[in-house]
């Protein structure tokens, strides 16, 4: 039975009828790490890897959501007032306010969702949580006359004023625009995309998912993005995104040099990002893989945001004869993302699941990820 008929069916038999239903899925990002704030490209693509839910209008003004997975439900109103206990509902309720405060509408419905986006392995099982419940309300309320964009800065919106992270758009972006076989590169200055076709054929992405994640006592996103703003100020621009190496070198005696190799990184994956989309428009996937092992390497030497047992991860993966791998995420723990020919990828993943476990006492989870489409009804 797939999760969307488990959903389907968990429905009818908590409502006692049938419902429509949606998924959203889960997201990985190629390569683009830490340029979203800095002004600059991401390349994201939905997997294969979905949040399903059923939802059918009741004719109140009341929610009524069951979290399958976690066997907990939540009954709410459509109030600002009316914002539930528990974690997960928060992110249903704000789906439904921010289509409210918008001008759009919603009236009470109940809803089953489940999910197999796999939790805390960087892959957004939040952003696929809300995305597929605007995608429903926009259908079942609005007849679908929400834009695709807006859906994904709801999502966005309710992780900003209900859920306490303040996160970027583009892992809602990804779950809301994803098509199968497309990678999208998004500009996170003009907020245009364009896709690139991604059929790897003789390949397969894999995420090593390292169950590591480093507690820091300090901000180090925060302090590396003041990193970032303080030299596009003394180089007189607004974000890095209109940095070039030449200005950076130009500067150096007038920035630190912890700042110095923070701008360095963000500069170089800007051009890596345009490097990998020219290379998928000609089946390169050399390229592809070089440029994920440089950015792993900017990410670990100049941004400082890998780890001892990401790193061992990466060189597993280069001594294996990987095409391509780094580390995926805000970093300091979670996943490799690895591009590997198939016939490695048996020998590969063994030798890493073995020495992984001899190192560091326990074994990592293994995600292999089909890029797929984004929201839709099912």
């Amino acid at each position: 039975m797939t999760i969307v008929d488990t959903v389907k069916s968990a429905f009818s038999e908590r409502f006692g009828d049938e419902g429509r239903s949606y998924t959203s899925a889960g997201r990985i990002n190629l390569i683009g790490e830490h340029t979203d704030y800095n002004g600059g490209f991401v390349f994201p693509g939905a997997i294969d890897k979905v949040i399903a839910a059923t939802l059918r209008p009741n004719a109140t003004d009341r929610v009524n959501v069951h979290a399958l997975d976690l066997g907990e439900s939540a009954s709410f109103g459509l109030e600002e007032a009316d914002v539930p206990s528990q974690p997960w509902a928060r992110y249903v309720f704000g789906v439904c306010r921010e289509i409210i405060k918008r001008g759009g509408h919603v009236r009470g419905f109940d809803a089953v969702f489940a999910g197999n986006v796999p939790l805390g392995a960087g892959l957004s099982s939040s952003a696929a949580l809300e995305s597929v419940f605007a995608f429903a309300l926009n259908d079942i309320f609005n007849q679908g006359s929400i834009d695709p964009m807006t859906l994904a800065r709801i999502g966005q919106d309710t992780e900003h004023h209900y859920c306490g992270v303040n996160c970027g758009i583009m892992d809602q972006f990804a779950s809301i625009f994803g098509r199968q076989g497309k990678l999208m590169r998004l500009d996170c200055r003009s907020m245009e995309y364009e896709y690139f076709p991604f059929n790897p054929d003789g390949y397969r992405l894999v995420l090593i998912d390292s169950v590591v994640k480093h507690e820091l006592v300090d901000s180090p996103y925060n302090k590396r993005r003041q990193s970032c703003e303080r030299v596009a100020a003394t180089l007189g621009i607004d974000t890095l995104r209109d940095a070039t190496m030449e200005m950076l070198d130009n500067a150096r005696p007038r920035i630190s040099d912890e700042d110095y190799r923070r701008a360095r990184y963000v500069i170089g994956e800007k051009q890596r990002v345009l490097e990998v989309c020219d290379a998928l428009k000609r089946d390169d996937y050399d390229t592809v893989g070089r440029m994920m092992y440089l950015t792993h390497a900017g990410l670990r030497d100049d941004y400082e945001v890998s780890c001892e047992e990401i790193d061992f991860l990466n060189d597993i993966a280069r001594e294996c004869g990987v095409t391509g791998s780094r580390i995926m995420g805000g970093g300091f723990g979670g996943c490799t993302i690895n591009l590997v020919k198939n016939e490695l990828y048996d020998r590969f993943i063994q030798t890493a699941s073995r020495r992984f476990n001899e190192r560091y006492g326990h074994s990592p989870k293994i995600y292999d990820v089909v890029i797929s489409d984004g929201a839709r009804s099912i």
